[in-house]
This record gives C-alpha cells, sequence and structure tokens, in this order.
C-alpha cells in the first residue's frame, strides 16, 4: 500500500468473489462517510455490471443505492460492445480523477481481479499479433507447441504446464511475432495507477459455503425479478454470441429456457452452479493474485471502521 501521496490521492477497493457482500460494504462506507460530510464516488469494477442489458443478472446496484451516492461505470457500455480491461481501466482512470476533482473519495467495487490489477498496475505494451503466426501457431497441437515454447521462451515455459494449450499459445505466438518474450513485455508494463496512488485495498474472502448459499439465494431472486424477461430482450437483438455480455452467467441458461430445451427447475439448478463454479474460479484468483498488501477479511462482515478507518476522518 503506497504512501507516497497526499490524502486527495487515496482510492479503497473492495474485491471479491460474486455474492460476497462488496456492493453493501461500499454503501456502508459512504454512508459513513457522508454522516462525517465526506463524499463518496462508487465505481463499477465488475466486468459484467458495465453492461447496460443486464442490470438484474449482473447483480447492478439498484436504482434506489445509486441515488443514494454517486455511482460510476455501471451500465456505460452497449452489449454490442466488448469491454476490455484496457477499455475499462481507462475509463476508470479517468472518473478516479474527476472523484479527485470534485474532492471525493472513488471506492472501486467489484470481483474482476484482472481489470483491478490492469488499472493498479499497467498493461503489457504488446503490439498486435500478426494474422499469420497467429494462425500456424493455433494449428499447432498442445506438445509440439510446448517443444517449440521451450526453445523460443525456456522461462516461460518453465512456468506453465505441459497441457496449458492457452497459455502456451500465447507465450509462443508473442515472441515469434515481437521477437520479445510475454515476460519481457509485462516487465514494461505502463499505465497503471499503484505509483500514484494511496491505494486501501480490501478482498473480501467469507467462508465458502456461505458465499455458495447466497449464490443459490441470489440467482433466484434473479429470476423471479426479472432476469428471464431481460434476457428475452437480450436475445431479441440478435447480437454476436462471442460477445461478453452473450457469455454472462445466467444467460445461455435462460435462452435454453426460454427455447423450451430445459425446464425452470433445471434452469435454477444449472444458473446457481454456474454462478458457484464463477466464485470458485474468484476465490482462486483473489487467493493467488491479489497483491500481499490487500487486507484479506475471511469473516462474513467487514467492519470498516476497523479497515477504512483512515477514510472516515478526512
Amino acid at each position: 500500500m503506497s504512501t507516497k501521496s497526499s490524502p486527495a490521492k487515496r482510492v479503497a477497493l473492495i474485491a471479491g468473489p460474486t455474492a460476497s457482500g462488496k456492493s453493501a460494504v461500499a454503501l456502508e462506507l459512504a454512508e459513513a462517510r457522508r454522516k462525517a460530510k465526506l463524499d463518496t464516488w462508487i465505481v463499477n469494477a465488475d466486468s459484467m455490471q458495465v453492461y447496460a442489458d443486464i442490470p438484474i443478472l449482473s447483480a447492478a446496484p439498484s436504482e434506489k443505492e445509486q441515488k443514494a451516492h454517486p455511482h460510476r461505470l455501471y451500465g456505460e457500455w452497449d452489449g454490442a460492445e466488448s469491454c476490455s480491461a484496457a477499455d475499462w481501466a481507462k475509463r476508470a482512470r479517468e472518473v478516479i480523477a474527476e472523484a479527485h476533482e470534485a474532492h471525493a473519495l472513488p471506492v472501486l467495487v467489484g470481483g474482476t481481479g484482472m481489470y483491478m490489477k490492469v488499472l493498479t498496475e499497467g498493461i503489457a505494451p504488446i503490439p498486435e499479433i500478426d494474422p499469420e503466426i497467429r494462425s500456424v501457431v493455433r494449428a499447432m497441437d498442445t506438445p509440439t507447441a510446448y517443444a517449440a515454447l521451450q526453445i523460443e521462451d525456456p522461462e516461460r515455459a518453465s512456468e506453465l504446464q505441459p497441457g496449458d494449450s492457452q497459455r502456451i499459445a500465447r507465450a509462443l505466438e508473442v515472441k515469434k511475432s515481437t521477437g520479445v518474450t510475454l515476460g519481457d513485455w509485462q516487465r514494461a508494463k505502463t499505465g497503471g495507477i499503484g505509483e500514484e496512488v494511496e491505494l486501501h485495498a480490501v478482498v473480501h474472502m467469507p467462508e465458502r459455503q456461505w458465499v455458495y448459499d447466497r449464490c443459490d439465494t441470489r440467482f433466484a431472486a434473479m429470476l423471479k425479478a426479472g432476469a428471464i424477461a431481460e434476457v428475452e430482450a437480450l436475445l431479441k437483438r440478435d447480437l454476436d454470441p462471442a460477445l461478453p455480455v452473450m457469455r454472462a452467467i445466467g444467460v445461455q441458461e435462460i435462452a435454453a429456457h426460454l427455447a423450451g430445451e430445459i425446464g425452470k427447475e433445471e434452469l435454477v439448478e444449472r444458473g446457481s452452479q454456474s454462478t458457484r463454479n464463477y466464485a470458485k474460479r474468484q476465490f482462486t484468483w483473489f487467493r493467488n493474485q491479489s497483491p500481499e498488501g490487500w487486507t484479506r477479511v475471511e469473516s462474513e462482515n467487514v467492519d470498516i471502521k476497523d479497515v477504512f478507518a483512515s477514510l472516515l476522518r478526512n
């Protein structure tokens, strides 16, 4: 956690798996700061809540919650667009600067660790991969690609499992196309705000079964709140199935239900399982990838007076 910057450059971050209660913590922090006559902006850091088409299915804050305190980057992208980590980070930097200009504390909230990592650490300036090289590499079987990587980039090869086809192909195409290893590109990251702000980061990691139970409850609540109609409207747009919004958890399951392929009971079962699987991946990411300086809270509740004490005073 950097202490080089002035209080005016402070940023709070609340991360964790889906259904862990991050948004509630952010609202509690904002409300406590309001009582101290301090302004707070809540900034979305969830890769699905950026899309305007699926506020229910992405569990975006309600209209009432968004009116209580300024919220930014929720529903800002149309589903026909793809919001990459770099796209989001660019807008997040702008919003954070606007919040600081307004003497407000920006509070990043979400479960998309890669978004947060790109924002804080920057992104490797890797040029576009030559399409012909990409085609050749992607046509290789995994053992052949791995053997080639051991020659082209032995450092990266030693870090990967021989069967990790996607990462092997990525590392190999980068080296063959640019002449520079992926590791060297990553060491040349640019655009991160980590050294520019005083970051107060918390990773909320409650007991897994508690989160899984909340995933089940929440998916059922989404269906009652109108998620089926939301997906029905999305499908009518006839968007490219490869777009991120079309791969949001629950979209494919609800689409199958609307097509008469599965009944309501199976819809609930599949959607709940997909949500739990996603939470499990997030647990793994935050446990292994979040920086050591980020405070981990493993209880069900986050004591904001403890973990965010300095943010409640000024």
